[in-house]
């Protein structure tokens, strides 16, 4: 089998227990190798020709076992997410939890020890909020403290600050309601921004992946 996760900056696939990356704009399904069957969260803007019978189209749901969706409209939740949601259920066995998902969007989604998806939060990662603003040169080094001596620091500061306070501030109130949650963490900015999280979490390079297989394993 073969899980695949499309995202709108890098897709991500899993075949034999091991896991690849491209970014999305050069994706296509004849990279992949031949396999039976094929799982896919696609919430990019890109529609592929697929070999249909081969290809399991995964959107989010009402419910996974004993997980709730929050959401009226189920499908309307991005797959990456509710699939993120079903490994972090998977993994807190029975706990609590709370998922962050840090990529080109920064999600957040809280989960009570019934099940039930409370909702979640979606902002702009680091790289979209430079990129919107692109007329400062971002230097090396990474730094949150204090204040910057020149308009490239004030505006690396600045950025850095905004992502690492809104994850660290959303995760204490959450906290708050689910003091014994666990906090799951995963997304490729996480590297960035490993050094000022706050909080005690387990971090899990492929969260979607591992959704994509216990989806495969529990739901078919």
């Amino acid at each position: 089998l073969i899980f695949l996760d499309i995202g709108n900056t890098n897709t991500k696939w899993r075949f034999k227990s091991r896991s690849f990356a491209i970014p999305t704009q050069k994706f296509e399904f004849d990279k992949l190798p031949n396999s039976p069957r094929i799982y896919v969260s696609n919430v990019s803007q890109r529609v592929f020709d697929t070999p249909n019978n081969l290809v399991t189209h995964v959107e989010s749901q009402k419910s996974y076992k004993s997980l709730i969706n929050a959401y009226h409209k189920p499908k309307s939740l991005g797959s990456d997410r509710w699939l993120a949601m079903i490994a972090s259920y998977e993994f807190s066995q029975g706990k609590s939890f709370i998922m962050v998902d840090i990529g080109s969007a920064i999600t957040i989604d809280a989960v009570d020890k019934y099940g039930s998806h409370l909702g979640g939060l979606i902002f702009p990662g680091l790289e979209k909020i430079r990129q919107g603003f692109n007329f400062h040169t971002v230097p090396t080094g990474k730094n949150i403290a204090g204040v910057g001596e020149s308009t490239e620091e004030a505006w690396t500061i600045g950025t850095l600050s905004i992502i690492v306070n809104t994850i660290n501030q959303k995760i204490k109130e959450l906290e708050t309601k689910l003091p014994k949650a666990s906090i799951f963490i995963t997304g490729g900015g996480y590297s960035d921004l490993q050094e000022f999280i706050d909080f005690k979490h387990d971090y899990r390079e492929n969260l979607v992946l591992d959704g994509l297989e216990f989806y495969a394993n529990n739901v078919g």
